[in-house]
């Protein structure tokens, strides 16, 4: 919140979370889901600033919010691992 956009390759993590919403976001974003192991669950594609939501998603413990097309462009999937790099 508060930036005006995320860098291209970059995004941001945030733990123990399993639902975000997009109250005071200035732009979209993908919401990559992932479990305690770093599998992927579920993907919301191109979340739209101010009225986007997820609620829940079962079993989630982490969430990926990456520039809005990434997911797509990666080929990011259900049952995937996502792999951080510094």
């Amino acid at each position: 919140m508060g930036r005006r956009s995320l860098p291209q390759d970059g995004g941001l993590l945030i733990h123990h979370c399993n639902g975000i919403h997009m109250m005071f976001m200035r732009f979209p974003i993908d919401a990559v889901f992932l479990d305690k192991k770093g599998r992927v669950l579920k993907i919301y594609e191109r979340l739209r600033p101010w009225i986007g939501l997820v609620p829940l998603v079962w079993k989630a413990d982490q969430v990926a919010e990456l520039p809005a097309g990434t997911a797509r462009r990666v080929g990011i999937k259900p049952g995937d691992r996502l792999v951080l790099a510094a």
